[in-house]
C-alpha cells in the first residue's frame, strides 16, 4: 500500500450533447451522464467508487456540457460524499488524453501521486482500490482495466495482448479489423503524473513533423490539412498503441461485469446489473414487499422514497422507479425504468421498456419488447409526456416526447 500522504485524483470523461446522439430521445432531455441507472445518475456509479480510493483528495469531470447542467448535481453529489467534484468544460475536442492534459494544472494542483482516468458511459464493478494496489507493484507509468470478452464482440473494442506472467501490456490496437485478442481495454485506467510528459510528447512530435513540411508542395499542404491538430491527442491510438512493449503500462483483469452504454438499450442491461450489486454493496437501497401492505416486489428493485406503488401491484426482477411515480392497482413492472412523474394505471403491464418523465400508461395498456439490449428496438422507449390511452399495445417502439399514442404499434419509430 502507498503511504499515508500519498494523494490521489480522479478524472471522469463525461462527453458532451454531440456525443450522446445514439442515446436520444432519453439526451432530450437530460446530459446522458446524468441518465438514471438503478435510481443513481450513470456519472453517479463512478464518482461512488472513486470515494473507495485510499487518499482520494478530488474527482474532476471533464466534458463538454454547459456548466450550469451539471452545477446541481456537482453540488449534491460533493456534499453527500464528503469529497469535493469538480465540472470542468473543454472549450473544443481535445481528444481523450489531449483532454486530460488540457486540465494538467488544476489536476496537479493536489501534487497527486497517482490519477484515475475513468469513462462515464462504462458500466462495471469498478475496483479501483485493488487495480491502485496492482499498478504500485507493476512499478510502471499507467495500468489498464481489462476484461476478457467473446472473440465475436472483441473487435467492437480496444484489442490487447498482455504477458501472462507480467500483466505487461505488449501490444494495442484500437477496433481492429482482424481477431488480435480476447482481451480488451475497459476504458477505466490509473496512471503516474508522468502521463502528462507522454501526451506532451505526442504534441511536440506532431509540431515538429509539421514545421518540416514543405508549405510550398500542394501535397504536403493537403497532408497538413487533413492531419489532427497538434493539441488533440487520442489516449488508444497515441500513448497506448506506441507505449505497448516497452515496460511502461500493465494490465490489470477484472472477472465482474463490464459493459459500454452507449445506447437507452444498454442503458436498461446496466440499471439491471447495478441494481444486482446493490445486493453486495447497498442493500439498504433495494425495495421489499410481500404483496400485502406493500406491492410483491421480485428480484431486485429500487423505488424512489416519493413515488407511490399500489399494494396490489407486482414489481420485479430489474425495475427501477423514479420520484413521484404513481403505480397503480394490479399493475405489472418487469425490466423497466420509470422516470420521474410517471403514472402507470391499473392492470397496465411494462415489460423491457423505458418510460420517460411526465408520461403515462393508461389502464389494461401494455408496453413491452423482445429485450434484445442491442437491437435497435430492443427495448420500448417513451420519450418525456408521452400518452398511452386506454387499451392500447406498445411494442418494440421508440416514441418521441409529446405524443398520445390512442392506436396499438409494433416495431414502429414514432416521430
Amino acid at each position: 500500500m502507498g503511504s499515508s500522504d500519498e494523494r490521489v485524483v480522479a478524472v471522469i470523461m463525461v462527453g458532451g450533447p454531440t456525443k450522446g446522439t445514439r442515446f436520444r430521445p432519453l439526451s432530450l432531455n437530460i446530459p446522458k451522464p446524468l441518465f438514471p441507472l438503478a435510481g443513481q445518475p450513470m456519472v453517479h456509479h463512478p464518482i461512488s467508487a472513486c470515494k473507495k480510493i485510499p487518499n482520494l483528495a478530488q474527482i474532476y469531470l471533464v466534458g463538454f456540457y454547459e456548466e450550469r447542467e451539471f452545477a446541481l448535481y456537482v453540488s449534491s453529489i460533493s456534499n453527500e460524499l464528503k469529497v469535493p467534484v469538480r465540472y470542468l468544460r473543454e472549450d473544443k475536442p481535445h481528444g481523450s488524453a489531449g483532454g486530460l492534459y488540457n486540465f494538467r494544472d488544476l489536476i496537479m494542483e493536489d501534487n497527486p501521486s497517482h490519477i484515475f482516468l475513468l469513462n462515464c458511459d462504462v458500466c462495471c464493478s469498478f475496483p479501483l482500490p485493488e487495480m491502485l494496489e496492482a499498478h504500485r507493484r507493476y512499478g510502471g507509468m499507467g495500468t489498464i482495466l481489462v476484461i476478457k470478452v467473446s472473440a465475436e464482440s472483441a473487435s467492437q473494442f480496444g484489442e490487447l495482448v498482455a504477458d501472462p506472467d507480467t500483466n505487461e501490456l505488449l501490444h494495442y490496437t484500437e477496433k481492429p479489423e482482424t481477431f488480435v485478442s480476447d482481451r480488451i481495454n475497459c476504458g477505466v485506467y490509473v496512471f503516474k503524473p508522468e502521463i502528462f510528459t507522454a501526451i506532451q510528447d505526442v504534441s511536440s512530435q506532431r509540431k515538429d513533423r509539421a514545421n518540416l513540411r514543405r508549405v510550398s508542395s500542394f501535397e504536403a499542404l493537403q497532408s497538413a490539412t487533413r492531419s489532427l491538430p497538434t493539441d488533440f491527442v487520442r489516449l488508444d491510438q497515441d500513448i497506448l498503441s506506441p507505449l505497448a512493449g516497452k515496460k511502461q503500462l500493465y494490465t490489470y483483469e477484472t472477472m465482474d461485469f463490464w459493459e459500454q452504454i452507449k445506447t437507452p438499450g444498454m442503458s436498461l442491461k446496466c440499471s439491471g446489473l447495478y441494481l444486482a450489486q446493490f445486493r453486495f454493496t447497498s442493500p439498504i437501497l433495494l425495495a421489499g414487499g410481500d404483496g400485502v401492505k406493500r406491492a410483491t416486489i421480485v428480484g431486485d428493485v429500487y423505488i424512489h422514497p416519493s413515488a407511490k406503488v399500489h399494494p396490489t401491484a407486482k414489481i420485479g426482477p430489474n425495475v427501477s422507479i423514479s420520484a413521484n411515480a404513481r403505480i397503480g392497482p394490479g399493475a405489472r413492472l418487469i425490466c423497466c425504468i420509470i422516470l420521474d412523474d410517471v403514472e402507470v394505471m391499473e392492470n397496465a403491464v411494462v415489460i423491457h421498456s423505458i418510460v420517460g418523465w411526465k408520461s403515462s400508461i393508461g389502464r389494461w395498456s401494455r408496453v413491452q419488447a423482445g429485450g434484445d439490449y442491442n437491437a435497435k428496438l430492443g427495448v420500448t422507449i417513451l420519450g418525456e409526456a408521452v400518452a398511452v390511452e386506454d387499451e392500447v399495445v406498445v411494442v418494440n417502439s421508440i416514441v418521441l416526447p409529446n405524443k398520445t399514442l390512442n392506436v396499438s404499434v409494433q416495431e414502429e419509430i414514432i416521430l
